[in-house]
């Protein structure tokens, strides 16, 4: 009797007979496979290359491709084939047209799990269950799994690829007895050289040096690195620690000075360079040969940013990578085009902006977040407005010389002290995708939350990003679907992004065990409006369904405060604008008991007559902020016992921003308006949702 093929011996037969294929066709000195090559390698995959298909209507066609992108090497896409292929994915919901996948973060199961949410696959499902026929997901997974042991064992990270697969298309494909593939093309290319890797554990000296060298600091005026000398000095960093490299000066602002690096009688932890861009290329070069810095702060713009600047920089980037092969590893450097970092564990702001111009007052007791961005305006502006971020360390990376994203990430990921990360991305090194996206679900896999915006949105913008940073901006839904499958929250605009690392770092030591929500407050389009406000392009909550107790114990509270006559328990729950505080707080925690709610969005209501919202009421004198029985005190307590999220919302004007403020400050998740929080946690619930899930596979 015929003994059963070995699945793993199966897999090793094909890998073998795919590898032999490609090294043929590399030694013939071609880059494309022909057509009998191509029956050959496509009959490993489980596919059957009919032309004749192509010429065929079909009500449904897929399209199945593997991809060497710049930024993420190999890529798995599939999703609507034939002409719906080539419609603008614009025009469709997110992982609706076609969905992507890193090849190192995925396998067969996964991906077809993303591949469920395609259009091309409901369109399928309906299809079976018209004709009466069983769906074919047994031929895709196991055509999506030799798709990905291909895509390893020839990407651009392989070390004994015969060569890399530059593109696998597959368009159109029909699912029938055995998958057909109308059309096919193979192109593969010779390895390209990359970069070293970089030391990344020096990045712990960038951020707790125990010296600090400067140059560039005006010893008559305030030019940018006097005021980065100012910044160190006024965040606390001491003096002593401190050293101006500046020929024919003994001492700036109390700091001593030295002739030249050369002249140093001690390794420096952190050189911050504010120098002109021009004088920056001699200068690495010394830095890297007198093995006198650990790492290095590049500030100066236009290193690369510039036509007449990119060969020269590039260059340099070059002369900084070899230094990574030698013994030590070389000093590492962030920026160039670098605003600075504000590390306040390390003590100290090198940001060339004046202290003055933004204050960073503390606003938890133990911060738990880092912000990583290629623009340090960004990061500026998103202080400022949301003082409430209040990150433990701060960093502008530039133009990517030599850290990079990954780099950064990477590093962050293996932090116990950092548990939720933002980052502003305008573009990424060759490869250096991967690294972040790896680094992204390492990150998710210790259970911290990373958010993420990616600028350069249009043509346009993409422009804009390479006059800024010198970043080449990939294509948005490739860097979405990927990043957003490693397990990042994807944020499409500022405004998302404030909202959800704000809301990351707020909750999150809160548990995620469901989707159901609970909705409450005195204004009935606010009730209404958290409920309109459940779903997304790629996920959706639900109104939880209270339990018989729980509507009880509503009611009562409902009797004790003379509104059972106005108000109906449901959910959502207007409870009247003559609800007070303790109305809104004791419901809020009735709700958040319920074991059918998972988090509770309540509108607090601060314009209703009934609430102590005001900082101080002259038609009632002490029925405001501070009265014991306020909402700034009541809530806390309330937010502090409930393990599930509970988020307020403070709809007003200025008069209620001290409400706002005195509830965010003791902890409390608060927003402006109903639709921005409640959007808000249900991306961050499918965040979670979606984190727990990947934990629970990799265990």
């Amino acid at each position: 009797m015929q003994q059963p093929l070995n699945p793993k011996s199966a897999d090793a037969a094909a890998s073998s007979a795919m590898s032999a294929l490609f090294k043929q066709a590399a030694a013939a000195g071609r880059s494309e496979f022909d057509k009998t090559e191509l029956n050959g390698l496509l009959a490993q995959l489980c596919i059957k290359l009919d032309e004749k298909a192509a010429e065929t209507a079909h009500p449904l066609e897929l399209r199945i491709s593997l991809n060497n992108t710049r930024e993420f090497g190999m890529v798995i896409s599939a999703g609507l084939g034939g002409v719906d292929s080539e419609l603008d994915e614009d025009n469709f919901r997110k992982d609706r047209a076609a969905v992507y996948a890193s090849v190192e973060l995925t396998d067969a199961e996964d991906f077809f799990g993303l591949f469920q949410r395609t259009l091309a696959y409901q369109r399928l499902a309906g299809m079976a269950k018209r004709q009466g026929r069983a769906l074919p997901d047994a031929q895709l997974k196991a055509c999506f799994g030799k798709l990905l042991m291909l895509a390893r064992g020839l990407s651009p990270t392989a070390p004994d690829a015969p060569c890399v697969l530059q593109n696998l298309e597959l368009n159109p494909v029909h699912c029938g007895d055995q998958l057909l593939a109308g059309a096919a093309r193979c192109e593969f290319g010779a390895a390209a050289a990359g970069r070293l890797s970089r030391p990344i554990h020096k990045i712990d000296k960038l951020l707790h040096p125990a010296s600090i060298g400067i140059i560039g600091v005006s010893g008559s005026g305030m030019n940018f690195g006097r005021i980065i000398l100012r910044n160190l000095i006024g965040s606390g960093y001491p003096k002593e620690s401190l050293t101006i490299i500046r020929p024919g000066e003994t001492e700036i602002d109390g700091v001593m000075c030295a002739e030249s690096l050369k002249a140093l009688d001690h390794k420096l932890d952190l050189l911050i360079v504010a120098i002109a861009a021009s004088a920056v290329y001699d200068l690495v070069d010394e830095i890297i040969a007198t093995d006198s810095v650990e790492s290095v702060m590049l500030i100066p713009g236009s290193l690369g940013e510039t036509l007449k600047s990119r060969e020269p920089a590039a260059a340099l980037a070059g002369r900084i990578n070899a230094a990574h092969g030698q013994a030590g590893g070389g000093p590492i450097f962030l920026g160039a085009n670098c605003l600075g970092v504000v590390s306040h564990p390390g003590a100290y702001d090198s940001w060339f902006i004046p202290l003055e111009r933004l204050p960073k007052p503390q606003k938890k007791l133990e911060r738990n977040s880092v912000m990583l961005s290629q623009s340090g305006a960004f990061m500026i502006t998103r202080l400022s407005q949301n003082p409430w971020l209040d990150p433990r360390y701060m960093l502008a990376i530039g133009n990517q010389t030599d850290l990079t994203h990954g780099d950064m990430l990477s590093f962050f990921a293996e932090r116990p002290d950092i548990e939720t990360i933002g980052v502003y991305v305008e573009g990424f090194n060759d490869l250096d995708g991967l690294a972040f996206a790896k680094a992204v679900r390492k990150a998710v896999l210790s259970g911290k939350q990373v958010v993420v915006y990616k600028s350069g949105r249009t043509a346009p913008g993409a422009g804009g990003v390479m006059g800024h940073t010198a970043s080449i901006a990939g294509g948005l839904t490739l860097f979405e679907s990927v990043v957003r499958h490693a397990g990042a929250i994807f944020a499409e605009d500022f405004n998302t992004f404030d909202d959800l690392f704000y809301m990351a770092g707020a909750l999150h030591h809160k548990q995620v065990r469901g989707n159901r929500l609970g909705a409450i407050s005195g204004a009935g389009f606010e009730a209404v409006g958290m409920a309109d406000c459940i779903k997304s392009d790629t996920f959706a909550m639900q109104m939880g369904s209270l339990e018989a107790d729980t509507v009880k114990h509503v009611e009562e509270i409902l009797v004790s405060k003379k509104l059972d006559a106005l108000v109906e328990v449901r959910n959502p729950i207007d409870i009247n604008p003559g609800a007070d505080d303790e109305a809104h707080l004791q419901i809020t925690e009735a709700f958040i008991q319920d074991p059918n709610i998972d988090a509770v969005v309540v509108g607090l209501d601060p314009t209703a007559p009934s609430v102590r919202a005001l900082e101080q009421s002259k038609l009632r004198p002490g029925f405001d902020l501070s009265d014991a029985k306020s909402t700034v005190h009541l809530m806390p307590p309330i937010v502090d016992r409930s393990d599930k999220p509970i988020i307020g919302i403070v709809d007003g004007g200025t008069l209620y921003d001290a409400m706002a403020a005195k509830l965010m400050d003791q902890g409390v998740c608060v927003f402006r308006n109903c639709a921005r929080g409640t959007k808000a946690l249900v991306r961050y619930f499918e965040a979670r949702l979606n984190a727990e899930s990947l934990i629970q596979r990799h265990r």
